[in-house]
Protein backbone atom coordinates (compact mmCIF):
# COMPACT_ATOMS: atom_id res chain seq x y z
CA UNK A 1 0.00 0.00 0.00
CA UNK A 2 1.28 3.32 -0.75
CA UNK A 3 2.00 5.61 2.06
CA UNK A 4 -0.07 8.88 2.52
CA UNK A 5 1.29 11.92 2.76
CA UNK A 6 -0.14 15.83 2.34
CA UNK A 7 1.78 15.98 -1.06
CA UNK A 8 0.15 12.72 -2.29
CA UNK A 9 -3.40 14.79 -1.53
CA UNK A 10 -2.27 18.57 -2.78
CA UNK A 11 0.06 17.89 -5.74
CA UNK A 12 0.78 16.31 -9.00
CA UNK A 13 -2.97 14.52 -9.70
CA UNK A 14 -3.88 15.98 -12.86
CA UNK A 15 -7.03 17.18 -11.20
CA UNK A 16 -6.27 20.63 -10.73
CA UNK A 17 -9.10 22.38 -12.28
CA UNK A 18 -11.53 20.47 -10.26
CA UNK A 19 -9.37 20.93 -7.35
CA UNK A 20 -9.41 24.82 -7.94
CA UNK A 21 -13.06 25.09 -8.59
CA UNK A 22 -13.68 23.25 -5.44
CA UNK A 23 -11.46 25.24 -3.35
CA UNK A 24 -13.38 28.48 -4.56
CA UNK A 25 -16.95 27.11 -3.59
CA UNK A 26 -15.85 25.39 -0.28
CA UNK A 27 -14.56 28.88 0.67
CA UNK A 28 -17.97 30.64 0.82
CA UNK A 29 -18.63 28.51 3.95
CA UNK A 30 -18.95 30.94 7.08
CA UNK A 31 -20.63 28.27 9.58
CA UNK A 32 -18.83 27.14 12.74
CA UNK A 33 -18.87 23.68 14.51
CA UNK A 34 -18.33 22.55 18.04
CA UNK A 35 -15.87 19.96 18.45
CA UNK A 36 -17.23 18.30 21.07
CA UNK A 37 -20.68 17.48 19.43
CA UNK A 38 -20.82 15.20 16.85
CA UNK A 39 -22.31 15.98 13.43
CA UNK A 40 -24.80 13.38 13.59
CA UNK A 41 -26.12 10.28 15.52
CA UNK A 42 -29.05 7.76 14.90
CA UNK A 43 -29.93 4.57 15.22
CA UNK A 44 -31.60 2.34 12.60
CA UNK A 45 -31.39 -1.44 11.39
CA UNK A 46 -28.45 -2.81 8.42
CA UNK A 47 -28.17 -6.13 6.83
CA UNK A 48 -24.59 -7.43 7.60
CA UNK A 49 -23.33 -10.71 6.94
CA UNK A 50 -24.77 -12.03 9.94
CA UNK A 51 -28.19 -10.57 9.00
CA UNK A 52 -29.62 -7.56 9.95
CA UNK A 53 -28.57 -6.05 13.16
CA UNK A 54 -29.61 -3.08 15.13
CA UNK A 55 -27.12 -0.09 14.41
CA UNK A 56 -25.84 3.12 15.94
CA UNK A 57 -24.51 5.11 13.13
CA UNK A 58 -21.72 7.82 14.39
CA UNK A 59 -20.74 10.24 12.61
CA UNK A 60 -17.79 12.20 13.94
CA UNK A 61 -16.79 15.75 13.59
CA UNK A 62 -13.43 16.13 12.90
CA UNK A 63 -10.66 18.40 10.91
CA UNK A 64 -12.29 17.12 7.75
CA UNK A 65 -10.95 14.96 4.79
CA UNK A 66 -7.43 16.04 3.40
CA UNK A 67 -8.62 15.11 0.13
CA UNK A 68 -11.44 17.38 0.42
CA UNK A 69 -9.27 20.49 1.89
CA UNK A 70 -6.84 20.09 -1.45
CA UNK A 71 -10.31 20.51 -3.58
CA UNK A 72 -11.98 17.38 -2.92
CA UNK A 73 -15.12 15.53 -4.51
CA UNK A 74 -17.19 17.40 -6.72
CA UNK A 75 -20.56 15.92 -4.58
CA UNK A 76 -19.12 15.90 -1.29
CA UNK A 77 -20.40 18.84 0.79
CA UNK A 78 -19.31 16.79 4.41
CA UNK A 79 -15.86 18.59 4.87
CA UNK A 80 -18.22 21.74 5.12
CA UNK A 81 -19.81 20.84 8.83
CA UNK A 82 -16.05 20.09 9.70
CA UNK A 83 -13.99 21.62 12.93
CA UNK A 84 -11.89 24.51 12.02
CA UNK A 85 -8.10 24.30 11.92
CA UNK A 86 -7.70 20.66 10.79
CA UNK A 87 -7.81 18.58 13.76
CA UNK A 88 -9.95 17.35 16.67
CA UNK A 89 -8.05 16.61 19.75
CA UNK A 90 -8.57 13.10 21.62
CA UNK A 91 -10.48 14.84 24.67
CA UNK A 92 -12.72 16.34 22.03
CA UNK A 93 -13.59 13.41 20.02
CA UNK A 94 -14.41 11.12 23.22
CA UNK A 95 -16.84 13.38 24.21
CA UNK A 96 -18.38 13.40 20.84
CA UNK A 97 -18.10 9.84 21.78
CA UNK A 98 -20.45 9.85 25.02
CA UNK A 99 -22.83 12.51 22.97
CA UNK A 100 -23.76 9.60 20.98
CA UNK A 101 -23.72 6.77 23.56
CA UNK A 102 -25.96 9.28 25.86
CA UNK A 103 -28.34 9.39 22.14
CA UNK A 104 -28.36 5.48 22.64
CA UNK A 105 -29.32 5.30 26.09
CA UNK A 106 -31.99 7.40 25.83
CA UNK A 107 -33.75 6.09 22.68
CA UNK A 108 -33.09 2.53 22.19
CA UNK A 109 -34.09 -0.32 25.02
CA UNK A 110 -30.63 -2.12 24.44
CA UNK A 111 -27.40 -1.29 22.97
CA UNK A 112 -26.76 -1.73 19.50
CA UNK A 113 -25.33 -4.67 17.76
CA UNK A 114 -23.48 -3.01 15.11
CA UNK A 115 -21.63 0.16 15.68
CA UNK A 116 -20.82 2.32 12.20
CA UNK A 117 -18.06 5.16 12.68
CA UNK A 118 -17.78 7.92 9.76
CA UNK A 119 -16.21 11.28 9.73
CA UNK A 120 -16.20 13.79 6.68
CA UNK A 121 -12.80 11.59 5.40
CA UNK A 122 -11.27 8.76 7.09
CA UNK A 123 -11.31 7.55 10.22
CA UNK A 124 -8.02 5.56 9.78
CA UNK A 125 -6.16 8.72 8.88
CA UNK A 126 -4.25 9.37 11.83
CA UNK A 127 -4.40 13.07 10.64
CA UNK A 128 -8.32 13.32 11.19
CA UNK A 129 -8.60 10.72 13.89
CA UNK A 130 -5.07 10.08 16.56
CA UNK A 131 -4.30 6.95 16.45
CA UNK A 132 -4.99 7.34 20.64
CA UNK A 133 -8.75 7.96 19.75
CA UNK A 134 -8.95 4.99 17.54
CA UNK A 135 -7.41 2.78 20.10
CA UNK A 136 -9.59 4.47 22.38
CA UNK A 137 -13.00 3.80 20.34
CA UNK A 138 -11.94 0.01 19.98
CA UNK A 139 -11.97 -0.30 23.59
CA UNK A 140 -15.17 1.37 23.96
CA UNK A 141 -17.15 -0.61 22.06
CA UNK A 142 -15.06 -3.53 22.62
CA UNK A 143 -18.76 -5.51 23.77
CA UNK A 144 -20.54 -5.03 20.56
CA UNK A 145 -20.94 -7.51 17.85
CA UNK A 146 -19.62 -5.83 14.50
CA UNK A 147 -17.98 -2.27 13.80
CA UNK A 148 -17.46 -0.52 11.04
CA UNK A 149 -14.98 2.32 10.15
CA UNK A 150 -14.93 4.51 7.21
CA UNK A 151 -11.79 5.31 4.70
CA UNK A 152 -10.07 5.58 2.17
CA UNK A 153 -7.80 2.82 0.74
CA UNK A 154 -4.59 4.32 1.38
CA UNK A 155 -4.68 4.27 5.23
CA UNK A 156 -6.51 1.00 5.43
CA UNK A 157 -3.58 -1.00 6.90
CA UNK A 158 -4.03 -4.66 8.91
CA UNK A 159 -2.41 -3.20 12.04
CA UNK A 160 -4.83 -0.63 12.53
CA UNK A 161 -7.86 -2.73 11.53
CA UNK A 162 -6.59 -5.36 14.19
CA UNK A 163 -6.58 -2.93 16.67
CA UNK A 164 -10.42 -4.06 16.43
CA UNK A 165 -10.25 -7.69 15.64
CA UNK A 166 -8.52 -8.67 18.11
CA UNK A 167 -10.45 -7.78 20.50
CA UNK A 168 -12.94 -10.24 19.15
CA UNK A 169 -14.91 -7.43 17.02
CA UNK A 170 -16.75 -8.38 13.72
CA UNK A 171 -15.05 -5.34 11.93
CA UNK A 172 -15.55 -4.01 8.22
CA UNK A 173 -13.72 -1.05 6.64
CA UNK A 174 -16.70 1.08 4.00
CA UNK A 175 -14.44 2.55 1.49
CA UNK A 176 -15.77 5.28 -0.72
CA UNK A 177 -14.78 3.65 -4.17
CA UNK A 178 -18.07 5.72 -6.00
CA UNK A 179 -17.58 3.73 -9.27
CA UNK A 180 -15.75 0.53 -10.18
CA UNK A 181 -15.07 2.44 -13.47
CA UNK A 182 -11.62 4.98 -12.96
CA UNK A 183 -12.27 7.52 -15.64
CA UNK A 184 -15.86 8.00 -13.93
CA UNK A 185 -14.06 8.18 -10.59
CA UNK A 186 -11.23 10.47 -11.90
CA UNK A 187 -13.26 12.83 -14.12
CA UNK A 188 -17.09 13.04 -12.72
CA UNK A 189 -16.23 12.25 -8.83
CA UNK A 190 -12.90 14.20 -9.01
CA UNK A 191 -11.54 11.05 -6.64
CA UNK A 192 -7.42 10.02 -7.09
CA UNK A 193 -7.34 6.35 -6.76
CA UNK A 194 -7.67 3.69 -8.57
CA UNK A 195 -9.99 0.22 -8.80
CA UNK A 196 -6.60 -1.50 -8.44
CA UNK A 197 -6.08 0.43 -5.04
CA UNK A 198 -9.14 -0.87 -3.63
CA UNK A 199 -8.40 -4.08 -4.03
CA UNK A 200 -5.40 -3.93 -2.47
CA UNK A 201 -7.49 -2.03 0.37
CA UNK A 202 -9.46 -5.53 0.51
CA UNK A 203 -6.26 -7.78 0.63
CA UNK A 204 -5.00 -5.67 3.67
CA UNK A 205 -8.05 -5.86 5.36
CA UNK A 206 -8.40 -9.76 4.77
CA UNK A 207 -4.50 -10.21 6.85
CA UNK A 208 -7.01 -8.50 10.09
CA UNK A 209 -9.70 -10.70 8.97
CA UNK A 210 -11.82 -7.64 8.76
CA UNK A 211 -14.18 -7.48 5.54
CA UNK A 212 -14.66 -4.98 3.16
CA UNK A 213 -18.03 -2.45 2.46
CA UNK A 214 -17.62 -0.64 -0.94
CA UNK A 215 -19.43 2.52 -0.94
CA UNK A 216 -20.78 3.28 -4.90
CA UNK A 217 -22.09 6.85 -5.81
CA UNK A 218 -25.39 6.61 -8.32
CA UNK A 219 -25.06 9.04 -10.61
CA UNK A 220 -22.26 11.37 -10.34
CA UNK A 221 -22.24 14.80 -12.77
CA UNK A 222 -21.96 14.62 -15.87
CA UNK A 223 -23.16 11.55 -16.80
CA UNK A 224 -26.85 10.77 -18.05
CA UNK A 225 -29.17 8.54 -16.44
CA UNK A 226 -28.73 5.45 -18.43
CA UNK A 227 -24.95 5.65 -18.28
CA UNK A 228 -25.20 6.52 -14.31
CA UNK A 229 -27.77 3.23 -13.63
CA UNK A 230 -25.29 1.23 -16.10
CA UNK A 231 -22.41 2.38 -14.72
CA UNK A 232 -23.54 1.19 -11.46
CA UNK A 233 -25.11 -2.32 -12.73
CA UNK A 234 -20.99 -2.57 -13.86
CA UNK A 235 -19.52 -1.93 -10.49
CA UNK A 236 -21.86 -3.43 -8.29
CA UNK A 237 -20.86 -6.92 -10.42
CA UNK A 238 -16.83 -6.02 -10.14
CA UNK A 239 -17.14 -5.01 -6.77
CA UNK A 240 -18.60 -8.21 -5.51
CA UNK A 241 -16.22 -10.66 -7.65
CA UNK A 242 -12.89 -8.88 -5.26
CA UNK A 243 -12.61 -10.96 -2.81
CA UNK A 244 -13.25 -9.68 0.92
CA UNK A 245 -16.07 -7.52 -0.45
CA UNK A 246 -18.74 -8.75 1.10
CA UNK A 247 -21.50 -6.01 0.99
CA UNK A 248 -21.90 -3.08 -1.60
CA UNK A 249 -23.64 -0.22 -0.44
CA UNK A 250 -25.27 1.97 -3.02
CA UNK A 251 -25.41 5.73 -2.53
CA UNK A 252 -27.77 7.53 -4.63
CA UNK A 253 -26.21 11.49 -5.20
CA UNK A 254 -27.90 13.78 -3.41
CA UNK A 255 -27.26 17.60 -3.81
CA UNK A 256 -25.19 19.13 -0.81
CA UNK A 257 -23.98 22.45 -0.24
CA UNK A 258 -20.74 24.06 -0.79
CA UNK A 259 -20.18 21.71 -4.09
CA UNK A 260 -19.99 21.54 -7.38
CA UNK A 261 -22.81 20.16 -8.15
CA UNK A 262 -24.67 22.08 -5.86
CA UNK A 263 -23.54 24.91 -8.24
CA UNK A 264 -24.26 22.40 -11.62
CA UNK A 265 -27.90 21.67 -10.11
CA UNK A 266 -28.66 25.85 -9.44
CA UNK A 267 -27.91 26.42 -12.96
CA UNK A 268 -30.49 23.70 -14.13
CA UNK A 269 -27.39 21.01 -15.16
CA UNK A 270 -27.68 18.20 -12.76
CA UNK A 271 -30.73 16.26 -12.03
CA UNK A 272 -30.21 13.58 -8.85
CA UNK A 273 -31.08 10.31 -9.90
CA UNK A 274 -34.69 8.76 -10.56
CA UNK A 275 -35.49 6.26 -7.83
CA UNK A 276 -36.63 3.70 -10.42
CA UNK A 277 -33.04 3.55 -11.55
CA UNK A 278 -31.64 2.41 -7.88
CA UNK A 279 -34.69 0.17 -7.70
CA UNK A 280 -33.59 -1.13 -11.39
CA UNK A 281 -29.99 -1.71 -10.21
CA UNK A 282 -30.86 -3.42 -7.04
CA UNK A 283 -32.99 -5.83 -9.06
CA UNK A 284 -30.51 -6.46 -11.88
CA UNK A 285 -27.37 -7.17 -9.69
CA UNK A 286 -29.79 -9.17 -6.86
CA UNK A 287 -27.57 -12.64 -8.02
CA UNK A 288 -23.85 -10.39 -7.27
CA UNK A 289 -22.37 -12.79 -4.90
CA UNK A 290 -22.47 -9.98 -2.52
CA UNK A 291 -24.95 -7.92 -0.16
CA UNK A 292 -25.98 -4.97 -2.12
CA UNK A 293 -28.10 -2.38 -0.64
CA UNK A 294 -28.97 1.61 -0.81
CA UNK A 295 -30.07 4.06 1.80
CA UNK A 296 -31.20 7.10 -0.70
CA UNK A 297 -30.46 10.30 1.55
CA UNK A 298 -33.50 12.90 0.82
CA UNK A 299 -35.36 10.63 -1.54
CA UNK A 300 -38.40 12.30 -2.46
CA UNK A 301 -36.96 15.80 -2.65
CA UNK A 302 -35.74 17.84 -5.13
CA UNK A 303 -32.43 17.56 -4.30
CA UNK A 304 -32.13 13.84 -3.30
CA UNK A 305 -33.13 10.55 -5.77
CA UNK A 306 -36.63 11.41 -6.89
CA UNK A 307 -39.28 10.56 -9.10
CA UNK A 308 -42.83 12.50 -9.70
CA UNK A 309 -43.61 13.04 -6.10
CA UNK A 310 -46.40 11.08 -5.97
CA UNK A 311 -44.87 7.64 -6.19
CA UNK A 312 -41.12 8.90 -4.07
CA UNK A 313 -42.43 7.48 -0.26
CA UNK A 314 -43.82 4.03 -1.90
CA UNK A 315 -40.56 3.43 -3.92
CA UNK A 316 -38.39 4.36 -1.17
CA UNK A 317 -39.82 1.96 1.33
CA UNK A 318 -39.53 -0.77 -1.35
CA UNK A 319 -36.07 0.04 -1.17
CA UNK A 320 -35.70 -0.03 2.19
CA UNK A 321 -37.87 -3.67 2.33
CA UNK A 322 -35.51 -4.90 -0.29
CA UNK A 323 -31.69 -4.08 1.46
CA UNK A 324 -33.80 -6.16 4.54
CA UNK A 325 -34.37 -8.96 2.48
CA UNK A 326 -32.77 -8.92 -0.54
CA UNK A 327 -36.19 -10.05 -2.52
CA UNK A 328 -36.61 -8.06 -6.00
CA UNK A 329 -40.69 -8.82 -5.64
CA UNK A 330 -41.02 -5.53 -3.76
CA UNK A 331 -40.35 -3.50 -6.32
CA UNK A 332 -43.28 -5.44 -8.21
CA UNK A 333 -45.85 -4.30 -6.15
CA UNK A 334 -45.11 -0.23 -7.57
CA UNK A 335 -46.11 1.49 -10.13
CA UNK A 336 -46.73 4.72 -11.49
CA UNK A 337 -47.24 6.48 -14.78
CA UNK A 338 -44.31 8.09 -14.55
CA UNK A 339 -41.79 4.94 -15.60
CA UNK A 340 -43.05 6.27 -18.97
CA UNK A 341 -41.20 9.36 -18.36
CA UNK A 342 -38.03 7.71 -16.80
CA UNK A 343 -38.29 4.86 -19.48
CA UNK A 344 -37.91 7.90 -22.03
CA UNK A 345 -35.26 9.71 -20.24
CA UNK A 346 -32.96 6.39 -20.08
CA UNK A 347 -33.46 6.51 -23.97
CA UNK A 348 -33.11 10.36 -24.69
CA UNK A 349 -31.14 11.90 -22.42
CA UNK A 350 -27.53 13.08 -23.51
CA UNK A 351 -24.49 13.58 -20.95
CA UNK A 352 -24.24 16.67 -23.34
CA UNK A 353 -27.34 18.25 -22.79
CA UNK A 354 -29.06 16.87 -19.38
CA UNK A 355 -31.74 16.86 -17.18
CA UNK A 356 -33.88 15.93 -19.73
CA UNK A 357 -36.34 16.02 -17.05
CA UNK A 358 -36.44 17.33 -13.96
Amino acid sequence: MSQPSPEVYERDRGMDAHNAVMRDIRSERDETYDPHEPTRVWLDEDNTPDGVKTSLTIILNTGGCRWARAGGCTMCGYVAESVEGGSVPHEALMDQIDVCLDHEAENADEPADLIKIYTSGSFLDEREVPAESRRAVAETFADRERMVVESLPDFVSAEKLSEFTDRGLETDVAVGLETATDRVRHDCVNKYFAFADFEDACAEAAEADAGVKAYLLMKPPFLAESEALEDMVSSVERCAAVDNCHTVSMNPCNVQRYTMVDELHFRGGYRPPWLWSVAAVLDRTVDADAIVVSDPVGAGSDRGPHNCGECDDRVQTAIKDFDLRQDPSVFDQVSCECERTWDLVLEEEASYAQPLAR
